[in-house]
C-alpha cells in the first residue's frame, strides 16, 4: 500500500509537470522579477507551484497560446520598494514591458533589456529609476513605443536613439534631462510623430533639421530651451498640438502660418514678439495660450479666439481687444518681465 501510495503521488507530480503550459525559464525570470520587487502582495499569484501561463493574474501577464511563451509583463501601482531584476532579459518572447506608477522603484534600467529582440512596447514610468537614458535602446530595432517619462533619469538624450527606425512614440519627458536635442532625432521622421521632451532642463536650440516634420504631438514645454522655431509651424504641417511654452523661444509670430489640423498650442513664457496672424482664428483652437510674451496688436476676432479667457492673453507688450480691453482703450502694458 505504501509503495502504491508513493508510485500514485510520482504520477501525479509527474502529470503535473507535464500539463503545465508554462515555460520553465520563463517561470524562473518571473519569480526573480518578483524578488526584485520585493515580492509584493501584488504579485501573490505569481507561485512557483502554480502555472504562470493559466494561473498567474492575466492582469499582471500574458502568454502566446501557440507556444506558452511570455510576452507581455505589466505592473501598475506597486507600493513595494525594489528594482527591476536583470532577469528580465531572460523572456526572449517578450514583446511589452509595461511598468506603470510603480513609484519605489528604483536603480536603473538593466543592460539585460537588449536581449529582448522581439520587444515593441518599452514603458517604465512613474518609478524612481535613476541614472542616463541607456544608450542600449538603440539596439531593440523593433520598438514602436517607448515611454520613459516621470522618473529621475539625468544626463543628455543618447543621439543613438535615432537608430531605432520603427519608433512611432517617445516620452522622455519629466525627468532631469540636460544638454541639447540630437539634431540625430530627425532620422525618426516620418515615422515618430509624438515626441515629449517637457519638462527637463534641456538647453540650446531645437535642431532646424526638424523644420520638414509633422507631428501629432510635439512637447518641448518648461525647458530652457532659446531661438527660432518658426519652422516648426506652416501651412502643410499635419501636426495637431505643439507644447511650447516656459522657454526662451525668440521670433515674430505674425509671419506664421498654421495648418489646418493645429488645435492645441502652448507658448506661454516665451519672448515671441510680433502680432497674431488673422488666419489663426480659422483653426478650431482647443488649447491656446500666448500669455507672457511680447505680442502687440489686435486680437483676431471670432469664436475660435474669443472662447478663451484673458489669462491665454494677457501679459504682452500691447496685445489688444476682446477677451482684452479694447484697442482704442488700451494703455499699452509694460513689457512683462521674463
Amino acid at each position: 500500500m505504501k509503495l502504491f501510495l508513493v508510485s500514485f503521488s510520482l504520477l501525479l507530480f509527474l502529470s503535473l509537470c507535464l500539463s503545465e503550459k508554462c515555460n520553465r525559464n520563463d517561470k524562473k525570470a518571473l519569480l526573480e522579477i518578483k524578488k526584485g520587487l520585493g515580492n509584493p502582495y501584488d504579485l501573490i499569484t505569481w507561485d512557483p507551484n502554480t502555472d504562470c501561463c493559466t494561473d498567474w493574474a492575466e492582469v499582471t501577464l500574458s502568454c502566446d497560446e501557440k507556444t506558452n511563451r511570455v510576452t507581455s509583463i505589466n505592473l501598475f501601482k506597486i507600493e513595494d520598494a525594489g528594482y527591476l531584476s536583470p532577469a528580465v532579459g531572460d523572456l526572449p518572447y517578450l514583446e511589452s514591458l509595461d511598468i506603470n506608477n510603480v513609484r519605489n522603484l528604483s536603480g536603473q534600467i538593466p543592460p539585460t533589456i537588449v536581449k529582448l529582440t522581439k520587444l515593441t512596447f518599452l514603458r517604465i514610468s512613474q518609478t524612481n529609476i535613476s541614472g542616463p537614458v541607456p544608450e542600449f535602446l538603440s539596439k531593440l530595432k523593433k520598438v514602436t513605443y517607448i515611454n520613459l517619462s516621470y522618473n529621475n533619469l539625468v544626463g543628455t538624450i543618447p543621439p543613438s536613439l535615432s537608430q531605432l527606425v520603427n519608433l512611432e512614440f517617445l516620452r522622455l519627458d519629466r525627468n532631469k534631462l540636460t544638454g541639447q536635442i540630437p539634431d540625430s532625432l530627425h532620422k525618426l521622421a516620418p515615422k515618430l510623430t509624438y515626441l515629449y521632451l517637457g519638462h527637463n532642463q534641456l538647453t540650446g536650440i531645437v535642431p532646424t533639421s526638424f523644420a520638414g516634420w509633422s507631428f501629432d504631438t510635439i512637447d518641448l514645454s518648461r525647458n530652457m530651451l532659446e531661438g527660432d522655431i518658426s519652422f516648426l509651424f506652416g501651412k502643410d504641417k499635419t501636426t495637431f498640438e505643439m507644447l511650447l511654452d516656459h522657454n526662451k523661444f525668440e521670433f515674430d509670430f505674425s509671419k506664421l502660418t498654421f495648418g489646418e489640423r493645429l488645435e492645441r498650442l502652448d507658448l506661454n513664457h516665451n519672448k515671441i514678439y510680433g502680432s497674431l496672424p488673422t488666419i489663426m482664428s480659422k483653426n478650431p483652437w482647443q488649447l491656446l495660450n500666448v500669455s507672457y510674451n511680447r505680442l502687440c496688436g489686435k486680437i483676431p476676432q471670432g469664436e475660435n479666439m474669443q472662447r478663451f479667457e484673458i489669462y491665454e492673453y494677457f501679459h504682452n507688450k500691447c496685445l489688444c481687444d476682446s477677451p482684452l480691453p479694447p484697442c482704442k482703450l488700451m494703455i499699452p502694458m509694460e513689457e512683462a518681465t521674463m
